[in-house]
């Protein structure tokens, strides 16, 4: 309250400011608006004032040089004119029978009085002159002051039409948003819990983008299988149609397809997506495995190494499984159990979570 009671006070010192510069008549600002509206006058009527029809003259600088002369002539001529009518007095007192006896006192004391009344208007002139110089010494100090002081009272008038428009903003906002608003402290608390917020979010967008990337894997693998076994079944094809040439038996046809739905089953059954050679003892086997309630599958790797030109399990290396697996890939190395070690593989992997 005390705060705006103070701004109150403060908007109305800047309003009776203004108003009182603006009621202020200074004689030079009114004098300038005088000469310009009796200029704009006389070239709207398109007359001419007095001096100029006569003369001719309408620069300024060249008005002030011939009123100069013409007072300096007027000078002489007053001069003359006073020393005719000193002559024409005194011829008249001479002559005069009432003539007034006039000595050397009587000139003394008019010398002394007009002596007096020269160094009062010496001195008159002296104060007119420094009149004068202070006035266009100081002319442009006031009106650098005064166009200071409209200009501050113009920005006091603006700022205190923002203020009252902030009050009035002020007002509607807590007429729009009634008690209880939202403080500092709840909004940094808000802010907080968006915070943790967003970092979840990021952490499961970042897992949503793992996941795309091993689903784009899985794909482009599958293409491949698809590929190799689009291959493959043509090759079949190729020797069924071969064999059905040569006249043997139709019943490999359905010979191929039993073994076909066979490796399909098997393969579902196993979970395994794809299986090849990368040489003749070493065998790449990729199964993935559901897990427990979720929709992603773990991705188990299994790499077999044989003894070559021999069916003989040398090694076999499992990624994929957290957890040590070297006594189980032992023992199923010395007994040459391959089918087994695999097994206990996926039974090793549907176990975990």
């Amino acid at each position: 309250m005390s705060l705006e009671v103070d701004h109150t006070a403060k908007i109305d010192a800047a309003r009776s400011l203004q108003a009182q510069l603006q009621n202020t008549r200074l004689y030079i600002v009114g004098y300038r608006e005088q000469f310009d509206t009796h200029h704009a006058a006389a070239a709207e009527s398109g007359s001419s004032s007095l001096y100029e029809t006569r003369t001719g003259l309408t620069d300024p600088a060249v008005v002030a040089v011939d009123v100069a002369s013409q007072i300096a002539f007027l000078r002489k001529l007053k001069i003359q004119y006073l020393e005719q009518k000193a002559k024409d007095q005194y011829i008249k007192t001479i002559v005069s029978p009432d003539a007034p006896n006039i000595d050397a006192n009587d000139n003394e004391k008019l010398r002394v009085v007009n002596e007096a009344k020269k160094e009062a208007l010496k001195a008159a002139k002296a104060h007119l002159a420094e009149k004068d110089g202070d006035i266009r010494k100081f002319a442009p100090l006031v009106e650098q002051d005064y166009n200071k002081a409209k200009l501050l009272t113009d920005e006091a008038f603006s700022l205190a039409s923002q203020i009252l428009d902030a009050r009035l903003t002020l007002t509607r906002l807590r007429s729009a948003h009634p008690l209880p608003r939202l403080t500092i402290p709840a909004a940094n608390a808000q802010l907080d819990v968006q915070v943790i917020e967003m970092q979840k979010l990021d952490d499961a967008l970042q897992g949503v983008n793992e996941n795309i990337e091993r689903v784009k894997e899985a794909v482009k693998d599958g293409a491949r299988e698809f590929e190799r076994l689009r291959v493959e079944r043509a090759d079949m094809e190729k020797l069924v149609q071969a064999e059905k040439d040569e006249g043997e038996d139709e019943t490999v046809i359905g010979l191929y397809d039993w073994y076909t739905a066979s490796l399909a089953l098997h393969r579902s059954l196993l979970s395994l997506e794809t299986f090849h050679f990368a040489s003749e003892n070493e065998l790449h086997l990729k199964y993935a495995i559901p897990r427990q309630g979720e929709a992603r599958r773990r991705e188990v790797q299994i790499t077999l190494l044989f003894v070559p030109n021999t069916r003989q399990l040398a090694d076999a290396q499992i990624e994929g499984l957290s957890g040590d697996l070297g006594d189980i890939v032992g023992a199923h190395i010395q007994a040459n159990d391959v089918p087994g070690l695999i097994a206990a593989v996926l039974a090793r992997a549907r176990a975990e979570r």
